[in-house]
């Protein structure tokens, strides 16, 4: 089964994402994960990808989609994967389903992850992650911190802020883009009847954890 996670920055998807990777053994794809990997590898698409990142702009398809392909090419997701970060417009979608066609596959679910937008500012300036690019926990300050300030609980190593979580005006463009070029990706699968909108919020007492389960029940 293939699974895509929707929803703006600082919604939780990543969270919800490695939740169902553990549960279904499915193995989670961040392109955020591919970019900072090619990024502090130097490799020649890292660099083109940090000018627009460290900017908080989309990177083009022709940077991104041949990442994603190279992934799903890997033999841990022949039976499924969890999509987290792609597609985020319509053209990366139609994309995704041509590369799917191709092994006699298809999107099965899409979860649409919606938080009021002032939640998600506030997060994302609070949000931290593992520096060890084997572990990759993510932190929060307010919500859920470390056990030792600036450590991780599972690995020990150090905390960090990445550099395009640390400007407030940098974030909310990237919710701009994400409202502008995103946006109609909800459109594109309700009309494939494969869309599940689940709410995560702090007003309301439901976060990621309570989404994935809602998720899991779904599938089974």
């Amino acid at each position: 089964m293939y699974l895509i996670m929707l929803g703006a920055q600082g919604t939780g998807k990543g969270t919800v994402a490695g939740l169902l990777s553990q549960s279904t053994g499915w193995p989670q794809i961040s392109t955020g994960d591919i970019f900072r990997a090619n990024i502090s590898q130097n490799t020649e698409l890292g660099i083109k990808a940090n000018e627009y990142i460290s900017k908080g702009q989309l990177v083009p398809d022709d940077i991104t989609v041949p990442m994603v392909i190279d992934r799903l090419a890997q033999d841990d997701c022949k039976d499924g994967a969890i999509l987290d970060g792609f597609p985020r417009t319509v053209a990366q979608a139609e994309k995704l389903d041509e590369i799917l066609s191709e092994k006699g596959k298809k999107v099965d679910m899409v979860i649409n992850l919606i938080t009021p937008r002032d939640e998600i500012i506030t997060r994302i300036l609070n949000r931290r992650v593992c520096s060890n690019p084997k572990c990759k926990a993510t932190y929060n300050l307010t919500m859920h911190p470390s056990k030792v300030p600036g450590i991780c609980d599972k690995c020990g190593a150090k905390l960090v802020q990445r550099e395009d979580d640390s400007d407030e005006n940098a974030i909310k463009q990237r919710l701009e883009i994400y409202d502008e070029k995103t946006s109609p990706l909800i459109d594109f699968y309700t009309k494939k009847n494969v869309l599940v909108t689940e709410e995560v919020s702090e007003r309301i007492n439901r976060l990621g954890k309570e989404a994935a389960e809602d998720v899991l029940k779904r599938i089974k």
